[in-house]
């Protein structure tokens, strides 16, 4: 067992969730920041084939575990978009602003509002690892036509979620962490981690 991991992301929102839903672990969990490691370039389709490649960036940069995430919405009257580029969807330059500005007026004549998040996290313990460590989350939910709340990051003032009928930028980060697509992944992910052999 490992007992330091590398986030390999810059998302401040991101690394704050992982942190809090992996400090049970007695694991030193650090950002890739603090080693200098550059963004790992995001060239795949699939968010599966971006996280293990971000993970692979950050553990040969740094020669310790690291785990990465990659998620993002899928619309369904959108065909899955924006998929892996939910960054980078209002174009350039890149932030949660022009993002949401650009789903509203996309999504503007569209009656279809579902919507989910999906999240891939992969952990690698060296950069060559042949059995990388999977876990997948997926939230359900629809998009609403107008931002709500001040928590969170990303498309959350757009997202609401089925279950609590509230935007998750609505949610505390407590009930967030609990029903969202990441909070899912993570405890799949801790119990992979908790049962490791090696």
């Amino acid at each position: 067992m490992f007992n330091k991991l590398v986030i390999a992301s810059g998302n401040k929102g991101k690394l704050l969730e992982i942190q809090t839903m992996l400090s049970p672990l007695s694991i030193e969990v650090v950002p890739q920041s603090d080693f200098n490691v550059p963004e790992a370039p995001e060239p795949h389709c699939t968010f599966i084939e971006n996280a293990l490649a971000k993970a692979r960036h950050a553990s040969l940069a740094t020669q310790l575990p690291a785990l990465a995430d990659d998620s993002g919405l899928c619309v369904e009257a959108l065909n899955g978009e924006p998929g892996v580029q939910s960054a980078y969807f209002g174009g350039t330059p890149s932030n949660d602003v022009n993002n949401n500005a650009h789903l509203i007026k996309t999504l503007d004549f569209h009656e279809n509002r579902a919507a989910y998040y999906y999240c891939c996290l992969v952990l690698v313990r060296r950069h060559d690892d042949p059995q990388p460590l999977i876990a997948e989350g997926v939230w359900h939910g629809s998009m609403l036509k107008e931002a709500r709340g001040s928590n969170g990051f990303g498309y959350d003032p757009l997202f609401l979620d089925d279950m609590t009928g509230k935007a998750s930028a609505e949610l505390s980060p407590e009930i967030k962490n609990k029903v969202s697509h990441r909070g899912q992944a993570l405890r799949k992910m801790l119990h992979l981690i908790e049962h490791l052999t090696y």
